[in-house]
């Protein structure tokens, strides 16, 4: 048996947003003070991500102290200073004898399309995102790097719907399995429980839904219009977990994003997981990645119901 429980129940973990309303972007962080085994996995054709090498097994470091998640495509990254300055403020980092280095790596979306292309998310904006985690609150939707996230762009930004920033966290047992993900795809988002779309491309007079996989099979060939997508997530448990298992608990976690969004792992989307280890308990590791991907299908429809309407895109509450 599963239950849902908090994200912010995972002990160890601490989660922030940040974000410009009005520039329409932000930043979404995962804190681990005293570090997490990590893995990622990156999908999508056009990534942009910050010291994913490192977390390759066959290297050195074995843990972490954060995620970042940001818009403002690869401009975003400079939020992964802010985060790495809030770190070493309190002496926190990987100990290379003259200082402690925080290791933070993180992703970006495509979001310059929502809002003012030139406010991104920057050092300032990363250091606030970590002010805000010692709340101990989180919030999802149109925040943190969900702000100027959209979905459905298959016919162009006339076409396309909010996205959003998603939350989910399953407990079974003693363990804990939590997604959060930021939204920003090409394709349609889809409940899976019963097909419907619940955000996506679609015709504005009356509005109806389209299908985005029908239209591009349709279309055939690629456009301009294509670009500016990717959507980022990180999945965190307190199973005791090896940095080869992590990698692959964030291989597991992506089926979360085949279930939901259709089409997803496009070569203009550049979705990326990231998987924490931040405790001991004992589980059979393809029962965690079931939990993974079921706890990310839940945080992607969570992304898309609680975003509200941005920068003139309808969000699906708006239906």
């Amino acid at each position: 048996m599963t239950e849902i429980v908090p994200i912010t129940s995972i002990p160890r973990l601490r989660l922030g947003n940040a974000q410009d309303l009005e520039g329409a972007t932000g930043c979404t962080v995962l804190i681990c003070e005293t570090g997490a085994v990590a893995g990622v996995d990156v999908r999508g054709g056009a990534p942009g991500t910050r010291e994913t090498d490192l977390l390759r097994p066959e290297n050195l470091v074995e843990r972490i102290h954060a995620v970042f998640l940001a818009g403002g495509s690869a401009f975003g990254l400079d939020a992964g200073s802010g985060v790495m300055a809030y770190l070493e403020e309190r002496g926190i980092g990987f100990d290379v004898g003259v200082a402690k280095v925080p290791i933070v790596t993180g992703a970006v979306l495509f979001d310059l399309v929502c809002g003012d292309p030139k406010v991104r998310p920057d050092k300032a904006m990363g250091y606030q995102a970590c002010l805000v985690s010692e709340s101990g609150a989180f919030a999802e939707g149109s925040v943190g790097a969900g702000t100027g996230a959209t979905v459905g762009k298959v016919l162009g930004m006339d076409h396309a719907m909010k996205g959003g920033l998603g939350a989910c966290c399953l407990k079974s047992g003693n363990v804990l399995v939590g997604a959060v993900v930021a939204v920003n795809c090409l394709g349609d988002v889809i409940d899976p429980s019963n097909g419907q779309i619940l955000a996506g491309v679609h015709q504005r007079g009356p509005f109806a839904f389209l299908d985005a996989e029908a239209v591009m099979i349709q279309q055939q060939a690629a456009t301009n219009r294509f670009a500016g997508n990717t959507t980022i997530g990180a999945v965190v448990t307190n199973a005791r977990l090896t940095k080869a298992q992590a990698t692959k608990l964030a291989s597991m976690a992506h089926d979360g994003f085949a279930r939901t969004m259709r089409p997803a792992h496009t070569m203009v989307d550049g979705d990326t997981i990231f998987a924490l280890s931040l405790g001991e308990e004992e589980m059979d590791l393809s029962t965690v990645g079931l939990l993974a991907s079921r706890a990310m299908e839940q945080a992607v429809i969570r992304a898309i119901t609680e975003a509200t309407s941005l920068g003139g895109f309808r969000s699906h509450r708006d239906l």
